[in-house]
């Protein structure tokens, strides 16, 4: 049922600042259930928006997006779909870069990723795209023309995933984590 891959903990950010969802770098978190003290995605509990439209907007809910991650090689395939020389997880308002396992966004729910000392995140799927992110790259590369609609049909499939916090504890940039992919009956069968 479970299947066991490394992968290398590239970059720690939060998005710290309440006019923008562009996270900054740190050495090292301590994750809380809730996600990442002092994030704006931080909380057991969010308001419901576009992402969930089967609930009134600003319906209390529980929050799946407590740490997003994404992937060093799926950002390099979203700079290289758009034409542009880089796109950072950053950028995406990604709250861990990852390397080593380059189609996290298919990464199946129920997957953990678990690092050094303990600490695990329970991935609930795939980060889908919306615009802001393309709005952030077309600030960085105004030469570039429409790089904000094009951005949510380039990086579908490849904004990464987001994240529970499933046991707290604390993380560092350059260790290597585990993940522990949840495959499913069909394929545990074949």
């Amino acid at each position: 049922m479970w299947r066991h891959e490394e992968v290398r903990i590239e970059g720690i950010y939060r998005a710290d600042r309440r006019d923008t969802f562009v996270t900054r770098s740190m050495e090292s978190a301590e994750l809380e259930y809730g996600g990442i003290p002092g994030d704006l995605h931080f909380g057991w509990t969010k308001k419901a928006g576009a992402r969930e439209p089967m609930y009134p907007r600003g319906t209390e809910i529980f929050n799946r997006r407590q740490v997003s991650v994404a992937s060093v090689e799926e950002c390099t395939r979203i700079a290289e779909e758009l034409g542009i020389e880089e796109v950072r997880p950053e950028w995406l308002g990604a709250n861990l870069a990852i390397t080593g396992y380059p189609e996290l966004s298919r990464l199946s729910p129920g997957s953990r990723i678990i690092f050094p000392d303990g600490a695990g995140l329970l991935c609930e799927g795939e980060n889908l795209p919306c615009i802001q992110p393309g709005k952030i790259l077309q600030q960085r590369f105004p030469d570039q023309p429409q790089l904000a609609s094009r951005f949510v049909k380039a990086s579908r499939g490849l904004r990464g995933i987001v994240c529970v916090v499933e046991k707290p504890g604390p993380i560092r940039r350059g260790e290597t984590a585990t993940l522990a992919i949840c495959r499913s009956r069909a394929e545990n069968e074949s």
